[in-house]
């Protein structure tokens, strides 16, 4: 470079240093100017030498990042620090402690925190992926400026992804619309998210972003005008009412047209409400409320409302902190326009989410402000040990899920997910009520506990002290909270049932003649060809392996002969399985593959791309002319199916067949003696393992009749329960009935 293009550039990064100043949200006073300034010439001295990819000094790229923390986001003083000098820990000389000497430890622990998630592998690998994004989510519990000013940084990166390769573009963009937009979107940053959503499509769907840009352009004076027809009989109505106020007119974003014209399955021109109006009033706190509903009031005498469509968030506002009233009315030309009603708080809020949020919260600090933030975000942190795909996933789902807002008997309100079921709320009140509810009642009325709530339900929780959660509360949640408890329970009476099948065992083989020890613990799992103590005494303890197995077992380890030379194959084999066969797990032997939370079975292909083998986490796939493809979560496509074709995924995972659950119908006869019935229900519910689906009992001229619907894990289990009902007094045939 000549030495007139380095003034250049000079002039040019001295421009922008002072505009980042400037445009700072916050007030800055000398100090933090101070700070900045350091953080400033730290970095522009450590980044002298770099460039980046399109040639100009890579000092560019913190200031940008800075200038969307110091505006868009509106973070202070340390937060701008440390998106200066976010990349001099990783790309030069510098360490963590050098910035702790030099600044403070708090602009330190934000540089540290945002260097360790840069330094994760950057791998094609998804489950990689996943564990970056961990890594990343998991920081939110250390500062949540981490990954506000992380947001900033992937911001520059997709406005400045055009001299990338088209390859490393498209991953980085579906790694955007996958985590970093609902990231945002979580955290109330609406317009960082819609920023995000319309470069990822920019990427992902070139030639469609193309399209909806240019068509965008053909119809904006129309829309222009036609928002203007409209602001101007409004301004009328609202003037005479003295209201304070501005009005915008907001096009939809690209991204969101393309979501509708999708989820709809229309044309551009089909989608009808493109655009929105935004009006923001001036208001003290108090008087917020009756202002927004007065202004609703003007709305509605000019244009009709769709009632479906009205969006109250004043009084209930979202998790995320965005309060507004929204209102859908039938414009000029029979079309649909959105209207958004805001004080200039509300605006404030929903414009720079968190950042906001303190500033109102009288005069809270930054740090204070943060706990808020963190409490609404913890529970899809709550248990970071489960598998990062399936941690990503989740934590995606708690934080772009649309809410339900239900209420308690009592009447308070309670916030949960779209798509919660009656057992997410009895989780969302406490763990203890949720792992003991017996039913739930909606509006008054019993439903099942995987039932689906909506806005404006009355939910009610009955317990019971004795209810345990079985496998398929897996199937009735949607929120992580009550996944990973449920989870956690059923491990618990996992290990308890192979405490009692260890005893049971103990007590069979004595009748064998035969003492349980370690040797032959290995050699009964051995024998049943199971890979985990625990698997066989689990197995003992449910009844899936009955007395005459076990006698097999002790006449073959009674033939000293043949076992002699059983025992010289085996060695080997046999020392390695020792190794694992003491581990507190359950095994499964997988070999069905099952679709959907019905665990439909229908015909699939493996894919070629990951060829996923029985026991992989999977997922299925609906092709246009294959069929459904099973992937693996890991598999490297995934993250990109999962981004642009989410429509298209299907849950699938694999079951050990020999475990699956089944339905029996039982019928009883005998003569209606007193008690009967509970003594009926005690004995099938004191029976390990079973769940009773349904009961019908009948008496005729002192003829008792009964018929019973279980659900059992195997037959041994099923035969058991029918010998301890032939014991009942009265009872005289009981039959297991088979219907074709």
């Amino acid at each position: 470079m000549t030495e007139i293009d380095i003034e250049k550039e000079n002039k040019a990064i001295a421009h922008e240093y002072k505009e980042l100043l400037r445009i700072s949200y916050q007030t800055l006073d000398t100090a933090d100017k101070k700070l900045i300034r350091k953080a400033f010439d730290v970095a522009v001295d450590a980044h002298k030498e770099q460039r980046r990819k399109s040639g100009e000094a890579y000092i560019f790229h913190p200031i940008a990042v800075a200038k969307i923390v110091a505006s868009e986001i509106g973070l202070g003083a340390t937060s701008i620090a440390a998106a200066l000098l976010h990349d001099v820990v990783e790309d030069t000389p510098i360490t963590v402690e050098d910035i702790e000497r030099l600044f403070n430890p708090k602009v330190a622990q934000l540089v540290e925190g945002l260097t360790k998630i840069s330094l994760v592998q950057k791998d094609l690998n998804a489950s990689m992926q996943a564990e970056n994004f961990r890594k990343m989510i998991l920081t939110l519990n250390d500062d949540v400026r981490v990954i506000l000013i992380k947001l900033a940084d992937r911001l520059h990166n997709m406005q400045t992804m055009d001299s990338m390769a088209e390859y490393k573009q498209t991953k980085i963009a579906s790694e955007t619309l996958y985590i970093y937009a609902p990231l945002a979107h979580r955290l109330g940053l609406y317009n960082i998210k819609t920023k995000l959503e319309d470069l990822g499509l920019k990427y992902t769907e070139p030639a469609i972003y193309d399209d909806i840009v240019s068509k965008i352009r053909e119809t904006k004076e129309e829309q222009d005008a036609y928002i203007k027809d409209i602001s101007d009989v409004l301004k009328k109505s609202l003037d005479a009412e003295n209201i304070d106020y501005i009005i915008k007119g907001r096009p939809k974003s690209i991204y969101s047209i393309r979501r509708k014209m999708r989820a709809q399955n229309v044309t551009f021109d089909e989608v009808y409400d493109k655009f929105a109006l935004r009006i923001v009033y001036k208001s003290d706190p108090h008087g917020e409320k009756f202002i927004a509903w007065k202004i609703y009031s003007i709305v509605t005498d000019h244009y009709r409302p769709s009632p479906s469509r009205l969006r109250d968030w004043i009084s209930s506002p979202k998790s995320t902190g965005y309060e507004a009233l929204h209102i859908t009315v039938m414009g000029p030309k029979g079309r649909w326009v959105e209207v958004q009603v805001r004080s200039e708080r509300m605006d404030e809020i929903a414009e720079k989410g968190y950042a906001a949020h303190y500033k109102y919260k009288n005069g809270a600090s930054e740090e204070s402000g943060l706990d808020t933030w963190l409490n609404l975000l913890r529970e899809a942190l709550e248990n970071p040990e489960t598998n990062a795909v399936d941690f990503v996933e989740d934590f995606k789902m708690n934080l772009y899920s649309k809410e339900i807002f239900v209420f308690t008997p009592k009447g308070e309100i309670k916030s949960l997910p779209k798509g919660a079921t009656s057992l997410d709320f009895a989780f969302s009140i406490h763990s203890e009520i949720g792992i003991k509810t017996r039913g739930t009642r909606v509006n008054g009325r019993l439903v099942p506990l995987n039932h689906e709530l909506k806005s404006g339900d009355q939910v009610e929780v009955i317990t019971s002290a004795n209810q345990k959660p079985t496998v398929n509360w897996l199937e009735y949640v949607t929120t992580s909270r009550a996944k990973n408890k449920i989870k956690n329970l059923l491990n618990e009476n996992t290990k308890k049932i192979g405490e009692e099948g260890k005893e049971l065992l103990t007590r069979k083989l004595k009748h064998l003649k035969i003492t349980l020890n370690e040797q032959v613990t290995n050699e009964l799992v051995n024998f049943f060809k199971l890979k985990t103590s625990l698997d066989l005494f689990y197995r003992v303890g449910i009844g899936a392996i009955e007395n005459q197995q076990l006698k097999d077992y002790a006449a073959q380890k009674g033939n000293t002969f043949i076992n002699f030379f059983k025992n010289k194959i085996k060695r080997n084999k046999d020392t390695t399985a020792a190794e694992d066969i003491h581990k507190p797990v359950i095994s499964s032997n997988y070999d069905m593959l099952v679709f959907g939370t019905e665990h439909d079975k229908l015909d699939y292909k493996l894919s070629q791309c990951c060829n996923p083998i029985p026991g992989d986490d999977v997922f299925g796939f609906v092709t246009i002319n294959e069929g459904i493809k099973v992937h693996k979560k890991d598999c490297p496509n995934a993250i990109g199916m999962q981004s642009n074709y989410a429509y298209r995924i299907m849950s699938a995972k694999w079951i050990d067949s020999s475990q699956e659950e089944f339905k029996a119908i039982i019928n009883i006869t005998g003569m209606d003696v007193l008690g009967l019935t509970n003594q009926l229900t005690r004995v099938i519910s004191n029976n390990m393992s079973v769940n009773i689906q349904s009961i019908s009992l009948s008496t005729d001229a002192g003829i008792f009749h009964g018929q019973i619907a279980v659900i059992v894990q195997n037959n041994t289990i099923l035969k058991k329960m029918i010998n301890a009902i032939k014991k009942i007094d009265g009872v005289d045939k009981v039959t297991r009935e088979y219907r074709t």
